[in-house]
């Protein structure tokens, strides 16, 4: 009997210390980054830093014409890779420059059947959602039909919708659609770029950043936690002697004081613009201050190794 009392108290004891023992809490401060990869996602999730980044995003992952997406092992490697180091995983659909036929895919006809693909590539990887990354003239009379259709069809199944926005198309969404997204991955980039370029300058300002928070928060109601500020990896060049386009790495690979400001000028005249160590610290700290729910980075293998890299940057502006 005094045997059995004994062991009663050490399980009673063990028992109620348990109680008190509680998951690690979701991170505050998000960093969710994009992993920009033409399906080879193994050796891309090579270089991720676990450490800051809580969410990623394959993109692409884009149907066939009908609508269906074809097997591929490599999602569940990124996934089980992601959730051993307590990250989630989305899959994005659509980017900058989406396949001609989604426009098809979101209308009436074909709405029903992708969103069902979508829901079910989801589940049959282990995604924990799906990042809506439809731009431009796919933010017409079908996109909201097809929004409300996928989160409908997510929220049965317990998954996330997140979405990849600007400031400049957000008066095309509704109150209704906004308010379906778990949160946003604000684009406070690309305010001009290469398709501009009578329009030479900055293309991710600070003030950028200012507006397009000030924009969601205060003018669309948005709570700040679900706004993720996005921060632009990469630079655009314009006028002679520029180059168009370069990521991070490869601006440092040319230049490499390039990191000591927020622009390199070159002989004949032209100039190549971007975001410096300091500029993206600045925003960082800026989303803290704001509130918001953290910090979305396109895209992650655009960044440099070493002290110079922008993610270091990221992780001093978090301090």
């Amino acid at each position: 009997m005094i045997r059995f009392c004994f062991l009663f108290s050490l399980l009673s004891f063990a028992c109620a210390a348990g109680e008190g023992l509680e998951k690690d809490p979701e991170p505050k401060f998000r960093v969710l980054g994009y992993l920009f990869s033409q399906d080879d996602w193994e050796s891309g999730l090579e270089g991720i830093d676990w450490s800051v980044y809580t969410d990623i995003n394959l993109a692409f992952i884009q149907p066939d014409r009908q609508g269906s997406f074809g097997s591929n092992e490599a999602y569940r490697e990124a996934v089980k890779l992601a959730h051993d180091n307590g990250a989630r995983v989305f899959m994005s659909i659509g980017g900058g420059n989406p396949p001609e036929y989604l426009a098809e895919l979101m209308k009436p006809e074909q709405r029903d059947h992708w969103a069902e693909q979508i829901v079910s590539l989801v589940d049959r990887y282990g995604f924990d959602g799906v990042d809506v990354d439809l731009e431009n003239s796919l933010i017409n009379e079908h996109y909201a039909p097809f929004v409300i259709e996928l989160s409908r069809r997510l929220k049965r199944s317990g998954n996330l919708m997140t979405a990849a926005l600007a400031s400049w198309n957000g008066d095309s969404i509704s109150d209704e659609v906004l308010a379906l997204y778990d949160w946003i991955n604000l684009m406070s980039y690309d305010d001009t770029g290469p398709w501009n370029l009578e329009k030479p300058g900055q293309h991710a300002p600070f003030e950028m950043a200012v507006s397009d928070i000030h924009y969601y928060r205060d003018q669309r109601g948005l709570p700040a936690e679900k706004i993720l500020l996005g921060l632009p990896f990469y630079g655009y060049g314009f006028g002679p002697g520029a180059p168009g386009s370069l990521r991070y790495w490869q601006i440092l690979e040319r230049y490499p004081s390039a990191y000591l400001q927020d622009s390199l000028s070159f002989p004949e005249g032209g100039v190549l613009y971007y975001n410096s160590p300091a500029l993206i610290q600045r925003k960082t700290e800026l989303a803290k201050e704001q509130g918001l729910g953290g910090v979305m980075i396109w895209h992650i293998l655009a960044d440099s190794k070493g002290g110079q890299s922008l993610l270091e940057a990221v992780k001093r502006g978090m301090e």
